[in-house]
């Protein structure tokens, strides 16, 4: 009797943001086993082992459906995993619980930049409650920033568009700057009368701080509106995003190959005629040969890809688990670098 090969390793994916978290399990052939989802994942609200914690119930509910206790690769791309140090003291503690043999642990925006492409080539710029850029090469190198906030040198995401409204409002009422609708937009839109009863409404926490993020929406149908104020603020993004993927193209010398640029997170994703027109503008005067492309594709496929990079998984596992995540994409010519449509 022959011997029978092995079976390929198994990988772990997980996909942990702020507010949610994606896990599957994933075969080395690219077989999605099984999918979970769990809470937000804030290690600096609650602590690494409580994140933890609350990562270990979907986790559970993945392994129980597809039949396995633990698996041969985790692939976790992880909120406020902002450093490579942090990227280490959260892979130690992953380590520590078992779930695989091996563990890689990356910030979640490569996943969304890996889920967006073939080949883990390409920079991608994401904006959502807050804005971070990475970039990646088949060799191993990338680029990437800090992203914690206004001591890293950031600007944007959706909590700090909305402080800039609010900023830019306030001073509008009172006679400290420049006219702009957003004086009346922004309080009227939680039934307000005026900025000065929104602002002691934030203060007095009669309005919770996580309802700033509402404001944000708000800002951009003002700048749809015509409002040169709040037009300024959607201007300042799309000059923002341009900067980061140009840095990042270029230290990792492709700014002169064509190569393609993900946009994703809920702000690049919404279909804002100005803010998209903008960058691409942008980026066709600075870095002629970037393919723009707004990713739309779950999070926890780009962790997955990773994965299976890890294994030297062939194309076909990663098609096959692509069209898990992908199963109707519309056919059509792929750009430099992009995935081919599922069969």
């Amino acid at each position: 009797m022959g011997l029978t090969a092995p079976a390929p390793p198994i990988v772990l994916a997980i996909d942990a943001g702020n507010s949610k978290t994606d896990v599957a399990v994933v075969t080395g052939a690219g077989e999605v086993l099984a999918t979970a989802r769990g809470s937000g994942f804030r290690p600096p609200a609650v602590g690494v082992a409580a994140a933890l914690d609350a990562l270990a119930e979907p986790v559970a509910r993945a392994f129980a459906d597809a039949g396995v206790g633990s698996v041969g690769h985790v692939s976790a791309c992880l909120a406020n995993a902002d450093l490579p140090v942090e990227e280490e003291q959260l892979a130690s503690a992953l380590h520590a619980r078992a779930w695989g043999a091996s563990v890689e642990v990356r910030n979640d925006t490569f996943a969304i930049l890996r889920a967006g492409v073939a080949e883990p080539r390409g920079v991608a710029v994401v904006c959502g409650a807050g804005i971070n850029c990475v970039g990646m090469r088949p060799d191993g190198r990338t680029a990437r920033f800090p992203a914690i906030g206004r001591i890293s040198g950031d600007w944007g995401g959706g909590w700090g568009l909305a402080e800039e409204a609010l900023w830019h409002a306030a001073r509008a009422e009172d006679g400290r700057g420049k006219p702009t609708s957003l004086a009346r937009t922004l309080p009227a839109h939680f039934g307000l009368p005026s900025m000065y009863a929104l602002i002691e409404a934030l203060h007095l926490e009669h309005l919770g701080q996580d309802r700033r993020h509402e404001l944000t929406p708000v800002l951009f149908a003002t700048a749809a509106d015509g409002d040169p104020v709040a037009r300024a603020i959607v201007t300042r993004l799309a000059e923002e995003v341009t900067v980061m993927a140009t840095v990042a193209l270029t230290r990792l010398e492709l700014l002169e190959e064509e190569t393609p640029v993900l946009l994703g997170g809920s702000v690049l994703t919404a279909g804002h005629t100005q803010l998209d027109d903008g960058i691409r503008t942008l980026l066709a005067a600075r870095a002629p040969k970037a393919d723009v492309r707004v990713v739309t594709a779950s999070p926890v496929l780009g962790a997955a890809l990773l994965g299976l990079d890890r294994l030297g998984s062939d194309p076909r596992a990663q098609e096959r688990a692509r069209s898990h995540w992908e199963p109707a994409r519309p056919a059509h010519r792929p750009g430099h670098g992009e995935a081919p449509a599922s069969p």
